[in-house]
């Protein structure tokens, strides 16, 4: 009886932890080491990303790798060559909802995906959708940094500006990593007015 043979199997690896922790930097590396074992490497990040470069993910260590802009997760089906063996995508927190459905088709494509991206906001809370990447993988990278207070590992991301939005692109002068003891979520919180505060007592 002939064997059932199936295709090349795909998996999913997720680097995740605060800003300053070295997850772009890590899947850059990965995807260098699988371009000198001469895999096929497509490399993506969301266009709302502009800090450094439009069409390279850059670390914050300067290490660079060329990427494609896509506006929203389903963009990376629809760009994929079939020909690719392995997916690179950075800050997974700033796609919409349905990055994980899409990672999910791409490793059930025989694709190998990374992942990097942010596991908590500002506030110290979960992104949803990284959350159910981190379900999903076969493997996870949980990256520190350096609490920029103390000098203990960190593993929030501190706001330095206030702003009532959840996605605010920036880099070391509206960020900072913090330890658990020295985060201070209302630091990224917008103050409201005395008036508002009190109608809202």
């Amino acid at each position: 009886m002939t064997p059932f043979l199936r295709g090349p199997m795909g998996w999913v690896e997720v680097i995740c932890g605060p800003m300053f922790s070295g997850k772009s930097e890590e899947l850059i590396r990965r995807l260098r080491r699988a371009q000198i074992a001469r895999q096929r490497v497509q490399v993506f990040k969301p266009v709302i990303d502009d800090r450094y470069s439009r069409e390279e993910i850059v670390s914050h260590s300067e290490q660079r790798i060329p990427a494609r802009n896509v506006h929203a997760a389903r963009e990376i089906l629809e760009l994929m060559d079939p020909r690719t063996q392995v997916v690179g995508i950075d800050e997974a927190h700033f796609y919409d909802d349905e990055i994980s459905s899409v990672v999910e088709s791409l490793a059930n494509m025989g694709k190998r995906v990374i992942v990097a991206g942010l596991d908590l906001d500002y506030l110290g809370q979960p992104f949803d959708h990284v959350t159910r990447l981190l379900a999903q993988a076969e493997e996870i990278t949980k990256s520190l940094a350096i609490c920029m207070r103390c000098g203990n590992p960190a593993s929030r991301t501190q706001r330095l500006v206030p702003s009532e939005e959840r996605i605010v692109v920036g880099g070391a002068s509206a960020y900072e990593a913090r330890c658990r003891q020295c985060f201070e979520p209302r630091l990224g919180q917008v103050e409201l007015p005395l008036e508002e505060r009190r109608a809202g007592t």
